[in-house]
């Protein structure tokens, strides 16, 4: 096992990746759901996606979302409306497939195979109250400019931005590893899992409600929202005028 390991740094010294691998999702679209179902019931993320999923309420957004794995935890009745974005046209189709399938009497959802970085429709002009994405900074080349757009999109009073994403550890030497290991990971998988995700979340100006870490640090659970003193702040100044 530590050939392999030296082998592989050795190797990813002489790879070439880019920052932007989502096109890897197109090519694993069919098969993902095999990929990383037995890993997700391992590490306990099937029981955190489906919290995160029940706690989705009003008009919602979901981004990255991927062959549609949160689909069968929402919690219908508190969904006036559900917005499912990928840029993945092959799991966006999939995930289409799952929804019909699992709540074949709920017909106010819409898919979109687009980036999030960019506007997204909401039904009311307030923007979205509840927005999810699951493991999806670690997919994107830009996602402090992902999370900033999110933050656009949500109801600027009370939208909830709800992620479950994994990244840096706690523990430097797991870190280490994880770095050595991050771009043969990302070229096969499309998953740059090496990010850190306190500074993503901290350069992305929004509120942190809550951050909760599991797996050595290495899974985050988090709540985010506007930022409420600027949003403050622009109310008084136009008041002011």
């Amino acid at each position: 096992m530590y050939s392999n390991y030296q082998r592989t740094i050795k190797e990813n010294k002489l790879r070439v990746v880019p920052e932007d691998v989502s096109d890897r999702y197109n090519e694993s679209a069919e098969h993902f759901d095999s990929d990383v179902g037995t890993i997700e019931w391992m590490m306990g993320l099937l029981k955190m996606r489906k919290k995160l999923a029940k706690e989705a309420e009003g008009d919602v957004l979901e981004v990255s979302v991927g062959t549609g794995r949160n689909i069968e935890y929402y919690s219908l009745d508190k969904c006036k409306s559900i917005t499912m974005v990928d840029l993945s046209p092959e799991m966006v189709e999939i995930a289409r497939k799952k929804f019909k399938e699992a709540h074949p009497r709920y017909s106010n959802v819409t898919f979109r195979t687009q980036s999030a970085m960019v506007p997204i429709d909401a039904p009311s002009p307030q923007g979205f109250d509840t927005i999810i994405q699951t493991m999806g900074l670690c997919s994107t080349p830009e996602p402090v400019k992902l999370l900033d757009n999110l933050g656009r999109l949500a109801n600027q009073e009370h939208g909830r931005i709800l992620l479950l994403e994994h990244g840096k550890s706690y523990y430097t030497k797991l870190n280490e590893i994880m770095d050595n290991l991050a771009p043969a990971h990302a070229d096969k998988h499309g998953c740059w899992w090496n990010r850190d995700i306190g500074a993503i979340i901290a350069e992305s100006g929004l509120e942190v409600v809550s951050i909760d870490r599991y797996h050595f640090g290495t899974t985050w659970k988090v709540e985010l929202r506007p930022r409420q003193t600027t949003l403050k702040s622009d109310t008084k100044d136009k008041g002011s005028k």
